[in-house]
């Protein structure tokens, strides 16, 4: 059988539904992003050859200090004015620090191929999230998997260029 494109995301959407998935990546998915994004001047996101992503840099909400943090997202309308941000934690138990952070400071940054961007982030609730959640669903199907194992709700912003 040929290696196609489909191929290789449904066999990378399985590994990434693992649970040991979500014990290694959290380590070494975000610092491999990072070196890269910095090694090529905001050109590219490694993790981003796959999913679609951005760098945001929030500050802090317990040190103001600024946290850049590599984040899969779902842009909105293609214009480059609006994406989606699924705090997952690739299925961790715990919400990840990026979603408090922009729960206290939701004026943000993103870097975006290669463009900085300020932005605002609203958390959906109620039909809204709901809407975003079936978006994300169609997008990543790897999303229920994490939900699933998780007893909290997954946090979803969507960012807006300001």
């Amino acid at each position: 059988m040929p290696v196609t494109a489909a191929r290789v995301v449904k066999a990378v959407q399985r590994v990434s539904s693992a649970p040991a998935f979500a014990r290694i990546a959290p380590h070494v998915v975000p610092a491999l992003d990072r070196a890269v994004h910095r090694l090529t001047r905001g050109k590219v996101l490694l993790s981003a050859q796959l999913l679609p992503g951005v760098v945001l840099t929030v500050r802090g909400a317990k040190s103001g200090q600024l946290r850049r943090t590599p984040l899969a997202c779902m842009p909105e309308g293609g214009g480059g004015d609006s994406w989606l941000l699924i705090g997952s934690n690739f299925g961790r138990t715990g919400h990840p620090a990026w979603t408090a952070n922009l729960l206290a400071h939701p004026d943000a940054e993103v870097s975006w191929k290669g463009e900085d961007i300020p932005v605002r982030a609203q958390l959906l609730a109620g039909e809204e999230r709901a809407a975003a959640w079936k978006a994300l669903l169609a997008f990543w199907p790897p999303y229920a998997t994490y939900q699933a194992r998780v007893e909290r709700e997954i946090r979803i912003f969507r960012i807006v260029r300001r």
